[in-house]
């Protein structure tokens, strides 16, 4: 009887634990100089997939293929000016946290500024219109009487 109290229990706990799938162990350089290398560069691209995260962060297959592909580069010498440009060649600037000030990135650099502004200008002439739409009129003796007694019969 013990035995089986035993065994069902065991199974029990068995069935009770969550599967927990191990995943590959992230490729990393040989040189801990280089794999620093790679990480600082990673950190300043962005996940395409995730878009607020940088390549150093994501744990997306995408940004993990681009650490490898970063990683690759550095080996066969390339400089991180080299595989920064590449990467923006392939991917486009957006891939950049920091993308460079130029005709195309223009509006991600002055649209904010831009879109505050529209919105401040058009709240000031809300408000202007708002106040010379407001009637200032004071209240006749009538108006006030009848305020007063409204206000008495609570």
């Amino acid at each position: 009887m013990k035995q089986l109290l035993a065994c069902l229990m065991l199974l029990s706990v068995m069935l009770a634990i969550p599967n927990v799938h191990a995943k590959e162990a992230a490729t990393m350089a040989a040189d801990p100089v280089l794999e620093k290398r790679v990480m600082a560069l990673a950190y300043e691209l962005r996940c395409l997939v995730c878009q607020n995260q940088s390549l150093g962060g994501s744990q997306s297959e995408f940004a993990i293929d681009l650490r490898d592909e970063i990683r690759q580069q550095m080996t066969q010498g390339k400089s991180d000016k080299q595989v920064t440009d590449f990467m923006v060649e392939r991917y486009g600037d957006f891939i950049l946290f920091k993308p460079p000030v130029k005709s195309t990135t223009l509006a991600l650099w002055i649209g904010p500024f831009a879109l505050l502004a529209i919105g401040a200008l058009v709240l000031f002439i809300h408000l202007k219109r708002r106040k010379r739409t407001l009637n200032t009129t004071p209240l006749s003796d009538e108006d006030h009487k009848r305020a007063e007694a409204l206000l008495d019969n609570k």
